[in-house]
């Protein structure tokens, strides 16, 4: 019977150590998947929880489109870049890009550098790249602002692409932030969220 005992205690004790060494590796941070060449991936990559409008009738001028992402506290990296490209719209959308602005956490107040903002209106994508890289656990929402809405009423996609802070960071694709425009004052919600 001692035996036995002196067994099971043993056992015990070393389920418990390996149940604190477990607990322990679960605390360490996560790490972005890097490919051997280089290329980095997020472990797991930022979200996007939404898209909006403030004005959603067609041809207004003074229109803000905001896009909220969310960068996961598992990460693994940094958000570095976002491109955002309109797809499968009824008509093209022009932005003044200089008026660009980004924000955490919802706080208008609470401004993020830029670094380089660019578009390319052939392929209808706009960069925008963050100066620092929005860490893990943090929501970025960007603002553009249009020239004017568009001429035509429809849903409009915008495709929104993350990238990790690295030199070969890999995109990965989130989604698509969807606004809707009217041709009066029909609508009747401006936030829509997209994937």
């Amino acid at each position: 019977m001692d035996t036995f005992r002196h067994f099971c205690r043993r056992m015990i004790g070393g389920s418990l150590v390996l149940l604190v060494g477990s607990v322990g590796a679960l605390r360490q941070p996560a790490q972005a998947v890097k490919l051997a060449d280089g290329t980095v991936y997020f472990n797991h990559p930022p979200q996007l929880l939404g898209a909006r409008t403030t004005e959603k009738n067609i041809r207004a001028f003074g229109s803000k489109y905001y896009f909220t992402l969310s960068v996961p506290a598992d990460a693994g990296e940094s958000l570095q870049r976002v491109t955002i490209a309109q797809r499968e719209s009824p008509d093209d959308v022009r932005f003044d890009l200089d008026d660009t602005l980004a924000f955490i956490d919802e706080d208008r107040n609470q401004h993020v550098t830029l670094g380089e903002v660019r578009g390319n209106e052939d392929r209808n994508i706009i960069s925008v790249t963050f100066n620092p890289p929005i860490p893990p656990g943090k929501t970025v929402t960007i603002r553009l602002e249009p020239r004017r809405n568009p001429d035509i009423g429809g849903v409009y996609l915008f495709g929104v692409t993350a990238f990790p802070q690295g030199e070969k960071s890999r995109g990965q694709f989130l989604g698509f932030g969807r606004l809707h425009f009217y041709n009066g004052n029909d609508g009747s919600s401006s936030f829509l969220f997209g994937r």
